[in-house]
């Protein structure tokens, strides 16, 4: 094309510079799209990667938690209980009747123990004294931290598990119980479960004052798990000493002489219980067959029981003196007062004498003789809501509240029940049911001027303190003291007397209740009575349950086992004799 005028090339001109113009803005354009692409890729990316991060942290919070803490615990175990030790049981004169020794207890790791080789697993499960699999049991959950491999063990193999030097494995210091009189205090002492938490006996009743306050510490290792520090948060507080009222040395002398007669006639088992006549304090408690608390391998709940406090047994002659003082002391009769004894009825029950001389018999004689004809008729003069609340204040059917566990209420049934039958045969002590500790508290009327004292096991220490009830007056009981001691020198007690003290009680036998029907095979001898006679020191209470050899009457069983117990027993509180020794005559 020919530009012939300058107006037509200045248009060519500017034509060309808005082309170029445009292609510039263009150009610009793109290139501006281009950036934005790589800043929405860029954008995109760091998204993406935050995302990334994010799952990654979520990841570790969630998947590898565990594995963090366990890290984190590799640095700062866990605060560890310091055992506190036990308080200890003592008797009245101070002597050890159970103490806590030092044992070790050897705990792991799970988390922080690698995988260990068949060698180390059964050195360690060796050392310990378990099976491997058992062992593995043990160790199998990592996400534990605690976990006890073998406790009470005795210093030496608790060593020996040590020196394996097997990290995540460690010991710590416990107690353990021991009683230093074994089988002779074990009723009366029980014993601790392997809490060291008492579950029997003194152990159990006293178990919070006894087991003090635990401490902690708090252990810290390195990343290898070898413990690097410790410390002490709170120091352990030590149990309190409680100090019973058993005599460790009347405690032996009952054993021994139970022991004896049981193993002799092979009975079935036997109990005794001595008191303190004027505290009512038990100085001595005992059953055989018992247990050794300190090996406890094959123990059966018979043998764990307490038959002294726990079993009820129809109290036989026993309980007569008890009906007779009340008698005496309301006026209803005198020591003098006689009574026909021959055989009779009472509804469809006939009620004779085991021991008949003649067909009549004072009171005094029908103590002596053990009459049922006589006491039946003497306890039938009581109106029965009468006779049932005084039972109850002798502390019969109701538990004494000594604490001891599982004492038994015995068995009496409310006096609208009684027919005319159930209250003559509970006069002589069948229909009714009670324990040997019960009995022998029942005597406390006779040796404290009338006035029933409460029965504890723990040590008086000021007799002035004391409360008891009046239930019958002081004269009554220094007659029913004669009348006791006339039974042991003249009448069915007479197998009771001891060569230095006097002596006064009563003998019991009775048929042995079993699913509510009496046995006529099977009976138990009993004998409760005090010594000296005028000043009554002790009481003692004796049953024998079902002998085979021999007589099963409780002049033959029961009153051996009272004299020998009293005999000694006096002696050991240094008690003077008061028996006058009668020269022979050549």
């Amino acid at each position: 094309m020919i530009i012939e005028d300058r107006n037509e090339l200045n248009k060519f001109y500017t034509k060309i510079k808005r082309n170029e113009m445009a292609l510039k803005d263009a150009s610009a354009q793109r290139s501006f799209s281009k950036t934005r692409d790589r800043m929405s890729i860029i954008n995109l990316l760091a998204v993406l990667l935050t995302i990334g991060v994010i799952g990654r942290l979520a990841y570790l919070n969630t998947a590898k938690a565990s594995f963090l803490e366990r890290q984190l615990n590799t640095r700062i175990l866990r605060t560890i209980t310091i055992p506190a030790m036990r308080g200890t049981i003592v008797d009245r004169n101070g002597q050890p009747l159970a103490v806590s020794t030092p044992v070790d207890a050897i705990w792991a790791d799970p988390s922080s123990i690698e995988t260990l080789n068949p060698k180390q697993l059964d050195e360690l499960a060796k050392a310990l004294g378990i099976t491997i699999q058992e062992l593995n049991i043990k160790l199998a959950d990592k996400n534990k931290t605690y976990v006890y491999l073998k406790r009470a063990m005795s210093p030496d193999k608790a060593n020996g598990v040590m020196e394996l030097d097997i990290s995540g494995i460690y010991k710590i210091q416990e107690y353990r119980r021991f009683y230093p009189s074994g089988e002779v205090t074990a009723h009366v002492v029980g014993f601790n479960n392997i809490d060291d938490q008492g579950v029997d006996g003194m152990e159990y009743k006293s178990n919070q004052a006894l087991q003090g306050v635990n401490g902690s510490r708090q252990i810290m290792r390195d990343l290898k798990g070898n413990i690097v520090n410790t410390d002490i948060l709170q120091n352990a507080k030590e149990g309190a000493q409680i100090s019973l009222s058993i005599d460790s040395k009347i405690q032996y002398i009952a054993y021994n002489a139970l022991k004896a007669q049981v193993e002799k006639s092979q009975a079935k088992s036997g109990s005794a219980v001595v008191l303190d006549a004027h505290t009512g304090e038990v100085l001595a408690m005992v059953n055989f067959p018992t247990y050794n608390p300190n090996n406890r391998n094959g123990i059966t709940p018979d043998l764990l029981k307490n038959s002294a406090a726990v079993n009820a047994f129809d109290p036989g002659s026993t309980i007569k003196p008890i009906v007779v003082a009340k008698a005496l002391d309301d006026g209803l009769i005198t020591p003098n007062t006689s009574f026909n004894i021959n055989p009779y009825y009472v509804g469809p029950k006939r009620i004779t004498d085991d021991h008949q001389k003649s067909a009549t018999a004072t009171v005094s004689e029908i103590i002596q003789r053990s009459s049922n004809v006589g006491t039946s008729k003497i306890g039938m003069m009581f109106k029965p809501e009468y006779m049932w609340n005084y039972f109850r204040e002798v502390g019969l059917g109701t538990k004494l509240n000594t604490g001891f566990p599982g004492e038994t209420n015995g068995v009496m049934l409310p006096w609208k029940k009684w027919y005319p039958i159930d209250q003559a045969l509970m006069s002589f002590g069948y229909g009714i049911t009670a324990s040997l500790m019960q009995m022998a508290h029942a005597y406390t009327l006779f040796t404290n001027n009338g006035c029933l004292l409460p029965i504890t096991f723990d040590k008086v220490n000021s007799p002035n303190d004391l409360q008891c009830q009046q239930l019958i007056t002081p004269k009554t009981a220094e007659t029913m003291r004669l009348m006791l001691s006339k039974t042991v020198e003249e009448g069915t007690g007479r197998t009771a007397q001891t060569a230095d003290y006097t002596a006064a009680g009563k003998t019991g036998t009775a048929q042995v209740l079993q699913n509510g029907r009496y046995l006529t095979n099977q009976h138990i001898g009993s004998f409760v009575g005090f010594a000296p006679a005028k000043e009554p020191r002790i009481i003692v209470a004796v049953t024998i349950d079902s002998p085979k050899v021999g007589s099963y009457y409780g002049a033959q069983t029961a009153s051996p086992v009272f004299a020998n117990i009293v005999d000694e027993s006096l002696k050991s509180l240094k008690v003077k004799p008061d028996k006058i020794a009668v020269a022979k005559v050549k």
